[in-house]
């Protein structure tokens, strides 16, 4: 089956923390708004996340990500369910710290409704993380 992303207007999107609670400038809905200018930017804390829910199962593969270097994290951890079950892991995945976009993460293929995405070591000293692109790419069943 071709690889397609799995963010679409439907999945329900939450993250830990917005940089001084600035959703209009700073929201989870610039993960996934394709522009360049545009980012979310965590407040401080020393474990930040976000949270897919999806529509429908879908078969997750693989994770693209660009954050800001300087404030990227040196751990991700994801975690994914079917609906009504605790999460489980799935991977931990070691992004560079950089501005790149990095694409080369392959995911163990999961079936999953839910997945949990944290970042659980950042490269800022205050432990804030800057992300300007989340791609969830797979299959929808």
């Amino acid at each position: 089956m071709p690889v397609e992303p799995l963010v679409c207007a439907h999945t329900a999107t939450r993250v830990s923390s917005v940089l001084n609670r600035d959703v209009k400038q700073f929201g989870k809905q610039h993960l996934f708004d394709g522009s360049e200018e545009t980012c979310w930017n965590s407040d401080q804390g020393t474990s930040q996340w976000v949270t897919l829910d999806f529509p429908r199962p879908v078969k997750v593969s693989q994770l693209h990500i660009q954050f800001q270097g300087g404030f990227s994290s040196r751990l991700c951890t994801l975690e994914g369910c079917r609906t009504g079950e605790e999460l489980v892991k799935i991977s931990e995945l070691y992004p560079q710290d950089s501005h790149a976009m990095q694409i080369s993460f392959q995911v163990e293929e999961t079936v999953l409704e839910k997945l949990k995405i944290t970042f659980g070591s950042s490269t800022d000293f205050f432990g804030r993380v800057v992300v300007y692109h989340l791609g969830v790419l797979g299959e929808r069943l």
